[in-house]
């Protein structure tokens, strides 16, 4: 009898495990094909060859841009997706002007040239601007200061992103407010211009520009961002002299918005047409460097990602949709245009995947979603290991399709996650160029990213 049981057991045990093994055993299969097309014969590192060298740094508003748009279209009709379109939208149009210059006097001893670059929206200094400098090392410090402290005076914010943090993006988020709000704590307290430290870990020549913000409260001042190098120059410099005197000239300048466009491509599903999956980054970047990273890297992975689906000839079961979003870095008019124009069509959003964290190695991705679909991204990390990618954690989505949550509440956003221990020497710089990008590990990226959407189209979401 207890034989028999035993039997029954094993027999039922059997009936169970047989599809369980033959479905992973499909994943497994499929997903190795997607890995060794993008390693064997993929187009991203070419592909992001040409978006940098042939086009470069992408700032909307610039020509650049528009010619990025331009080449993003004809990228999409040549690899043959279903529909290719694009999207117009109002972009704000902020330029450099000539390039900046500073230097440090101290009475009649000699000029020490310093390296800066306006942060994105600043106004221009109007000519040379000199004056002395008071330095805070956070903005706290700033925000509890007197007036008397600051009136008439370039404030110097030096607080650096903390080393101590695993996750660079959580260092980077804790100093955010220095280049973010820096220009209106100053102002409240009567500065003349404000400079900070740049967003970064290593210490090299490189000043990183980004947005900033006014508040038309309190007037705006002129604010720029010093090397890394020259940041702890002039702390060092201070330290000796208190009465230094800092010299700057910035022609930059705020013109009004121009047209300019998403770039969108479709792969049409079978079985839900109407519902859609979208994956994507930004197409701008700074005017500094060749936007590799930030976010070339990020619109490659996600075109590479479809072009891979179409080419060993898969059928969707969902409408997958790649987009090209135009001006996260200083207003994100792309992600919030798209996300009310699908929302105005009637269209039905069920997942979206943003990738805007650099070209480095793969290591996972994070979900925002309900705890159901959660528990079954967690399950995917198995068919994963044998490729390296051991994150499979809670959060999820980015600026570009942050947008679509407002839209649609059910929605489930990821985020893809390589390593981000060499973004920062890059974010925003003049050294974010091709030349940065590995070739396999972009290449590890878009197949990552490739067999996620596979999995979301044909398992998560079915």
């Amino acid at each position: 009898m207890a034989h028999q049981s035993y039997k029954r057991i094993r027999i039922l045990l059997t009936l169970f495990l047989i599809p369980w093994l033959g479905y992973s055993q499909t994943h497994e299969v499929f997903i190795r094909k997607i890995f060794d097309e993008s390693l064997l014969r993929g187009k991203s590192y070419d592909d992001l060859r040409s978006l940098c060298k042939d086009i470069g740094p992408r700032l909307s508003g610039s020509s650049e841009a528009e010619m990025a748009v331009r080449w993003s279209e004809q990228k999409m009709k040549s690899y043959g997706f279903d529909t290719v379109f694009l999207q117009p939208i109002m972009v704000p149009h902020w330029e450099r002007g000539n390039p900046e210059t500073a230097w440090i006097t101290f009475g009649n001893q000699s000029i020490e040239k310093i390296t800066i670059k306006a942060l994105g929206g600043s106004i221009g200094t109007q000519g040379l601007l000199e004056g002395k400098v008071v330095m805070f090392n956070h903005i706290d410090e700033l925000k509890k200061a007197i007036r008397t402290q600051v009136e008439g005076r370039i404030v110097f914010l030096n607080q650096p992103m903390n080393a101590a943090e695993i996750q660079t993006f959580k260092a980077y988020g804790a100093c955010y407010p220095i280049r973010g709000n820096g220009a209106i704590e100053a102002s409240k307290l009567g500065a003349k211009a404000v400079i900070i430290r740049s967003l970064g870990l290593s210490e090299d020549d490189h000043p990183h520009t980004g947005s900033m913000q006014y508040d038309t409260a309190v007037p705006k001042i002129p604010a720029a961002a010093l090397s890394t190098k020259d940041a702890n120059l002039l702390a060092q410099r201070l330290i000796r002299n208190a009465d230094l005197m800092f010299a700057m000239e910035m022609d930059c300048r705020t013109l009004p918005d121009v047209p300019s466009f998403n770039v969108i491509g479709e792969l049409k599903g079978r079985k839900s047409p109407d519902e859609f999956i979208t994956i994507g980054g930004h197409l701008d970047s700074w005017d500094q460097g060749e936007g590799a990273h930030d976010d070339g890297a990020g619109v490659i992975h996600c075109l590479e990602a479809l072009r891979i689906l179409k080419t060993l000839g898969y059928t969707p079961d969902h409408s997958l949709r790649v987009v090209f979003f135009m001006n996260e870095e200083n207003g994100n008019k792309g992600g919030k245009t798209y996300a009310s124009w699908v929302k105005d069509n009637h269209e039905k959003h069920i997942a979206a995947l943003e990738s805007d964290r650099g070209g480095f190695t793969p290591r996972g991705f994070g979900c925002d979603g309900n705890d159901k679909t959660f528990k079954k991204f967690q399950s995917y990390a198995p068919l994963f290991e044998s490729y390296g990618l051991h994150v499979w954690e809670k959060g999820g989505g980015g600026v570009d399709i942050g947008p679509l949550k407002d839209q649609f509440t059910d929605i489930s956003l990821f985020g893809f996650i390589p390593d981000s221990q060499r973004y920062f020497d890059f974010h925003h710089a003049a050294s974010d160029v091709f030349e940065s990008v590995n070739k396999r590990e972009l290449e590890l990226g878009a197949a990552a990213i490739a067999a996620f959407l596979y999995l979301m189209d044909s398992d998560l979401f079915r």
